[in-house]
């Protein structure tokens, strides 16, 4: 989900599409990284766009390393 708001910020049904994932697990998982301060809205209702936060645009090599890392044990 996260690469996928890198390559192109979208709304939560986009993603369940993109993903091929259930809306409502879409929706769980952005609110959890919506609170965790790793992705930010714009927009209202519907239509509420998810876009990559500052804090992780700026440090999302560092983010790849620990995801590589996480998936190599």
């Amino acid at each position: 989900m996260i690469k996928a708001l890198k390559e192109t910020p979208q709304n939560a049904n986009q993603l369940a599409t993109q993903l091929g994932m259930d809306y409502r697990t879409i929706r769980h998982h952005l609110k959890v990284l919506e609170k965790n301060r790793m992705v930010t809205t714009g927009g209202e209702g519907y239509g509420i766009t998810y876009f990559l936060s500052p804090v992780l645009e700026e440090n999302y090599v560092l983010f790849e390393e620990i995801v590589n890392r996480m998936w190599k044990k």
